[in-house]
């Protein structure tokens, strides 16, 4: 199958693109910088908000990955909402049946639109596509991961950084928040997968377990055959403030965003998501011998 994979240059559209070329199926990468490679797609989730715009990109094309996501960005309405429903109506228009979103656990709760904004751009794309799905105009699936763990992402480097410090000042929510991490390649091959098979709805992509994020942190330590870091909680007037600079100075992915993200439930039944994968996904305990 020929494959348009939007988003292809972030982590999880990298290891998207490398199991569907294990798999047998020839990529268009769909890449917002530079094109690197004969076939790339430029584009610009911040005006690409028509399908006019999409039809040219989809000719010869028989499916759709939108992998696109931002925490910050005074576009977010149009990177996460606006722009992938022009490109699931531009599918639908022109016959690419199989689509596949990348959403995100926990949004289907969201908060409004003001203070939770990457939620609930993500939920009205998520919606829009099941609605066409039920229409029966397009074939989608919206998958939705828990933190997504592998080498090179954003939020890994800072569950790293923080796994090595031996002192620890943790917001409340890192304290107390359930997820259930999932290894960026495991979560790949399960869209390499479902690209061919007959599975529409929802799929929540998730880790064997669910544990605090401060008990992932402490497990990424153990991993690193560290000893046991002192934990101490932020003051609640300190955790809004570090998340409200954090979005003034973005170094990482920590912000209010993140913050918000953290109050919504982020845990699932992992027995689908096996199921798909064709294994037990990778245990917490496991994710750097991964």
């Amino acid at each position: 199958m020929h494959i348009l994979v939007c988003g292809a240059g972030g982590l999880i559209g990298r290891h998207i693109t490398a199991a569907l070329l294990a798999h047998g199926h020839t990529v268009r990468r769909g890449i917002h910088h530079s094109p690197t490679q004969a076939g790339d797609v430029l584009l610009d989730y911040t005006r690409d908000t028509t399908p006019q715009v999409w039809l040219p990109r989809l000719k010869g094309v028989h499916a759709v990955i939108n992998a696109v996501g931002v925490l910050r960005h005074r576009a977010m309405s149009a990177i996460h909402q606006h722009t992938p429903a022009a490109l699931f109506q531009a599918c639908a228009d022109s016959g690419v049946q199989r689509v596949i979103q990348i959403s995100a656990l926990g949004i289907d709760n969201a908060v409004p639109s003001a203070q939770n904004p990457y939620a609930s751009t993500k939920l009205a794309a998520q919606q829009r596509l099941l609605q066409l799905t039920a229409q029966g105009v397009l074939d989608g699936c919206v998958l939705q991961p828990s933190i997504v763990f592998g080498a090179g992402g954003a939020s890994s480097r800072l569950f790293l950084s923080l796994a090595r410090s031996p002192l620890l000042l943790l917001p409340r929510p890192v304290l107390h928040a359930p997820v259930q991490p999932v290894a960026v390649e495991e979560l790949a091959e399960v869209v390499a997968r479902l690209v061919s098979e007959p599975r529409n709805g929802t799929l929540a992509c998730v880790g064997p377990q669910a544990l605090t994020l401060a008990e992932f942190i402490a497990s990424l330590r153990q991993q690193l055959q560290r000893p046991p870091a002192r934990v101490y909680p932020l003051p609640q007037a300190l955790t809004q403030l570090s998340a409200w600079a954090a979005d003034c100075v973005p170094l990482t992915p920590w912000g209010r965003q993140a913050l918000a993200l953290l109050a919504q439930p982020n845990t699932a039944d992992p027995q689908p998501f096996a199921q798909v994968l064709g294994r037990a996904a990778t245990h917490h305990s496991q994710l750097l011998a991964n």
